[in-house]
């Protein structure tokens, strides 16, 4: 974990410091090496909360991109009395969880049954095989392009992602660049983003999203493709009302709303 309680303070961790964890108020202590990044463990090998995931310096460089009391944000739900820590928790209630290790289809369950309001964060450079073989089907025929150029249908998903992310329940990003520096690679600097299912069609909607709007967009808003409410007109002559305009906070979305609802899953063929 990245911070501990000293005196009630959130701290870093920083050598030979002692602290509590902010979580379970047990002793906590700074693990300083030069492998892996700073940060705080318990002094038992038992850990306060079963979702916890060493944290890497990916988990890291992710989390930089929001304030610091927006990140390890201790949720309690009081009928179940499970309590967990969120990679990120917005001041808008979106937690974003950043996913390094494997996980099993019950946890990722779980986690978005007891978040709701999530987005996943999946590091893609992880095994050599998830970029490949994302990249050979972007450029497959079974990925294609829709009317909205950020927005593609991939009619075979179980052969571009890893299977175990395909039914998720809210939108799951991957990140194919990793801790890697290259910025010559557009498909690695994009992040792409695998949108829930709402349908058994057998295809799925995947949206390519560049870093920076991403991040924008979690910082600002409370949803990732929610349109933003209109705002109703004030009050004045009905000859001089004017529609508003809806501000959307990422891709347009409604697109794929639009098209999922009236059930026209067709992918436009590419053109030999």
């Amino acid at each position: 974990m990245r911070f501990a309680l000293i005196d009630n303070n959130r701290v870093e961790a920083q050598p030979k410091q002692q602290g509590l964890c902010p979580n379970c108020s047990q002793p906590v202590i700074a693990k300083c090496g030069n492998k892996k990044v700073w940060h705080w463990a318990h002094r038992s090998i038992i850990s306060c909360d079963s979702w916890w995931e060493p944290e890497t310096e990916w988990h890291r460089n992710w989390k930089n991109n929001y304030p610091a009391d927006w990140q390890e944000v201790t949720l309690f739900d009081e009928q179940t009395n499970e309590k967990h820590i969120a990679d990120i928790r917005s001041i808008h209630k979106l937690v974003i969880e950043f996913q390094h290790s494997p996980i099993k289809p019950e946890e990722r369950i779980s986690r978005e049954n007891f978040y709701k309001n999530m987005i996943w964060v999946v590091d893609g450079s992880r095994l050599k095989s998830d970029y490949p073989r994302f990249r050979k089907g972007k450029d497959s025929l079974f990925f294609a392009k829709t009317k909205n150029d950020n927005v593609y249908i991939a009619e075979y998903p179980d052969e571009i992602f890893p299977e175990g992310w395909l039914e998720s329940s809210v939108p799951v990003i991957f990140d194919f660049l990793g801790l890697s520096t290259d910025t010559t690679d557009e498909i690695k600097n994009t992040l792409w983003c695998l949108v829930p299912k709402k349908e058994q069609t057998g295809k799925a909607y995947v949206v390519s999203i560049k870093r920076e709007v991403f991040i924008k967009v979690t910082n600002d808003y409370p949803t990732l493709f929610q349109p933003k409410p209109i705002q109703q007109p004030t009050p004045q002559k009905v000859q001089n009302i004017i529609r508003p305009r809806i501000v959307r906070p990422g891709p347009l979305i409604d697109y794929i709303d639009k098209r999922q609802s009236s059930g026209k899953w067709r992918p436009r063929r590419k053109k030999w």
